[in-house]
């Protein structure tokens, strides 16, 4: 007997077309909302970061963060726009499982993340900065969301992670255009006080590099057991690490030879033993030879 079609295809069609038209629902939606995000979202976040004024290099990480967020913005609106209640429901409980194993097991990376975009969000330093932390410093070289590469002044190359960054004091001396410098003259306590001082100001108002606004100081803040301490404070500009050496450096040696010119002593620190030394007479190594081989022969 012949068997009739009919039935079969009022029972399967309904099934397939309730699965094709969450399917559509699902795509349109995602490609809404996604062209949405690429067209809205990522627009306004480039422009919040130039108006932050980072770096070309340090907007690619967080641009990347922008575009997982805004994929799965699109997934999470297509699965409600398609019906897939149980079954978002069940990749949520696995993502969730999943989340947590790979959390535990990647404490320290996620740290470091945190702690990268703590960086790009404070700027407690960008590239090509000069700061020092702990017993290390450098000049930043490339900031990512994980670690830091920091160049040592040795030319050694340090791979820092972030977390170490953020969790303790990070000194950037160069992230403001001016940068304040001292250094102590030591002169002899027979010496002019008034005409050191006078040398220190002068050379510091005829070096190009120190600043006239604001004024050099100096001030007497040491006696100590040879001399008497002049604290020099001054200025510079666009500070850098090796404009400041070698500023400080010519500005050092310019006074040290106008003190020379006057006669102004730089002492430096004098021991004096006192006491009196014993020596005591010892047998000669020939006797000791002598006794030893007598000794050989009586045996």
């Amino acid at each position: 007997m012949p068997v009739d079609p009919l039935p079969f295809v009022e029972d399967v069609v309904p099934q397939y077309a309730v699965g094709i038209t969450q399917l559509v629902y699902f795509v349109v939606s995602f490609a809404a909302v996604y062209l949405l995000g690429r067209a809205v979202v990522r627009p306004l976040f480039d422009r919040v970061l130039e108006r932050r004024d980072l770096d070309t290099h340090a907007r690619r990480p967080l641009q990347k963060v922008v575009n997982i967020a805004v994929v799965f913005a699109a997934i999470s609106v297509a699965f409600g726009f398609a019906d897939y209640g149980d079954f978002l429901t069940s990749l949520a409980t696995i993502a969730a499982a999943a989340t947590l194993a790979i959390g535990f097991a990647m404490q320290d990376v996620i740290a470091n993340f945190v702690a990268g975009v703590f960086i790009y969000t404070d700027e407690p330093f960008r590239i090509d900065d000069w700061i020092e932390w702990d017993d290390h410093s450098g000049v930043v070289e490339d900031i990512s969301l994980r670690v830091t590469r920091v160049r040592t002044f040795d030319n050694e190359l340090l791979t820092v992670p972030n977390s170490q960054l953020t969790d303790g004091v990070i000194k950037n001396p160069v992230a403001k255009e001016q940068l304040r410098q001292q250094f102590l003259f030591g002169i002899g306590y027979d010496d002019d006080i008034d005409e050191a001082t006078e040398i220190i100001v002068e050379e510091a108002e005829n070096h190009d590099e120190i600043l006239d606004d604001p004024p050099v100081s100096v001030r007497l803040t040491e006696l100590g057991d040879s001399y008497v301490g002049l604290k020099s404070r001054f200025w510079i500009d666009n500070p850098s690490r090796s404009d400041f050496v070698k500023t400080r450096s010519t500005y050092v040696q310019r006074v040290k030879e106008r003190f020379d010119e006057a006669g102004i002593d730089i002492p430096y620190p004098i021991r004096t033993l006192d006491g009196e030394v014993e020596l005591s007479q010892s047998p000669s190594a020939g006797q000791l030879g002598g006794s030893a081989g007598v000794e050989q022969l009586d045996g």
